[in-house]
């Protein structure tokens, strides 16, 4: 094989990936409860891998602003992290190398509670909010960081994270009834338009994310909030159990319906 027909061979290749991910990205979140260990980064790194999502966003990663360069994944190079100075906390969101991704504002929390990042994924603009709220006041911190954000949310954004709270009594074994703090959460949420897309696509589902030794409970509180106008490209949502952490990963496909047919008819014309 000559160079030449080498090089078309590979752009063909190429082309042929990038119309493949462009109509439908996956997005995954997991908190991973600390990657102060080698072994457990190399666990994570290759779990990254066997589920090779578009964007991978985790919580409580417990790097400081220092270590932050021992989080690697091969495939995703484009990295982006809150962290705290002490060893908690701590956000990150990975982009994988398949996509043409540009970032356009990012904003980082000094806490290592959130960050957001403003971008276009496949020119399709795109802003994703990966949050770790804390134990205690999660509906209250989760509600003012909406408030605060609420000049960057719009119909594009999906919000994903280690909430730190069941949004309905669905989401807890107990079937305990929200309260007042939950319900004015849920109030902004839907001010906002955003929707819970698991609850949304499961309405009677109950499936749960964590489980507390103290309560003796499982729950769902980690969660990806979408805006109800894309409630169509929600493709399909899902829990994914995970073995080195004390909670499970959820994971969301979206389709750009649009996209891909323009970029199927283009390549059968090539």
């Amino acid at each position: 094989m000559g160079q030449e027909t080498k090089e078309i061979e590979e752009n063909r290749k190429t082309r042929h990936k990038m119309v493949m991910v462009g109509p439908h990205i996956s997005i995954i979140t997991l908190n991973v409860n600390g990657l102060n260990s080698p072994i457990k980064r190399h666990r994570v790194a290759g779990w990254i891998k066997e589920e090779d999502p578009t964007i991978c966003c985790l919580q409580e990663t417990h790097l400081r602003p220092k270590d932050k360069h021992r989080l690697r994944v091969k495939g995703w190079r484009t990295i982006l992290q809150a962290n705290n100075e002490q060893k908690k906390a701590g956000v990150a969101i990975l982009i994988s190398d398949k996509v043409d991704f540009k970032a356009k504002q990012i904003k980082k929390d000094k806490e290592g509670q959130y960050i957001m990042i403003k971008g276009t994924l496949h020119q399709e603009d795109i802003t994703l909010i990966n949050i770790y709220a804390p134990n205690t006041g999660a509906p209250k911190f989760v509600k003012q960081l909406l408030i605060e954000l609420k000049e960057d949310i719009n119909n594009n954004t999906i919000i994903v994270g280690d909430l730190n709270t069941p949004l309905t009594p669905m989401d807890r074994t107990s079937r305990q009834k929200i309260n007042k703090e939950i319900i004015e959460l849920n109030e902004k949420l839907d001010q906002m338009d955003l929707i819970d897309i698991y609850r949304t696509l499961h309405p009677k589902t109950a499936g749960y994310t964590f489980f507390s030794s103290a309560h003796e409970t499982f729950s769902r509180i980690d969660h990806i909030l979408g805006n109800k106008a894309n409630i169509n490209k929600y493709k399909r949502v899902e829990i994914i159990s995970s073995i080195f952490s004390d909670h499970n990963a959820m994971k969301l496909e979206i389709n750009y319906k649009k996209k891909a047919e323009k970029g199927a008819k283009m390549w059968r014309l090539n």
